[in-house]
């Protein structure tokens, strides 16, 4: 249906196996922007700011395609969880969320063929059940809890185990508002 080759500027294999299972073809430029943002942005502007950012800088390596780049936060009471850096904060915030909701924020930024951007957020509220420490310890040595925000990825053991039910896409949560994408990749001409 979508006709056009589009480029993912991300490594994410979840957002590279959603595009391959809506039958997008594209091709990957992963974006090394560092993730630096304003700290007067809100967290609903974060993820935007930073998928706009991404999509620009590799825009500037191509012409004449679609780029589609995408930033996931994790907010639970204004406090922002990206991707943690070690065992010891991966921790720390599935303690936080632990039988608690927290929403998931995702920004794209589509920067067509003919340079007209296209940005928008998703957010979905996720429920966890409360986790035991023997739980988190099992996922973070037994999984790849590292290159997620908020240190779990909902496809994982921890997302089958822990995640009651949410509001919202569950896409966004993988990191990727597949719908959305899709709905104005199909009307790009």
């Amino acid at each position: 249906m979508i006709k056009d080759k589009v480029i993912l500027a991300s490594a994410s294999p979840r957002r590279k196996k959603m595009l391959e299972d809506c039958g997008i073809v594209f091709e990957i430029i992963p974006s090394d922007l560092l993730e630096i943002y304003p700290d007067t942005l809100s967290p609903i502007e974060i993820p935007v700011y930073l998928a706009e950012k991404k999509a620009e800088s590799v825009k500037l390596k191509v012409k004449n395609k679609t780029i589609i780049a995408a930033d996931t936060i994790v907010v639970l009471e204004n406090e922002i969880f990206e991707k943690p850096v070690n065992e010891s904060e991966a921790k720390l915030m599935l303690k936080k969320i632990s039988g608690r909701s927290h929403d998931v924020i995702t920004g794209v930024c589509i920067i067509d063929k003919h340079n007209k951007k296209h940005l928008f957020s998703e957010t979905t509220k996720v429920f966890f059940k409360t986790l035991t420490d023997q739980e988190i310890n099992h996922y973070i040595k037994n999984f790849t809890p590292f290159d997620k925000s908020g240190a779990y990825g909902v496809q994982e053991w921890i997302g089958l185990i822990a995640m009651e039910r949410i509001e919202g896409s569950f896409y966004n949560v993988m990191g990727l508002p597949i719908h959305k994408v899709y709905e104005i990749l199909s009307c790009i001409k």
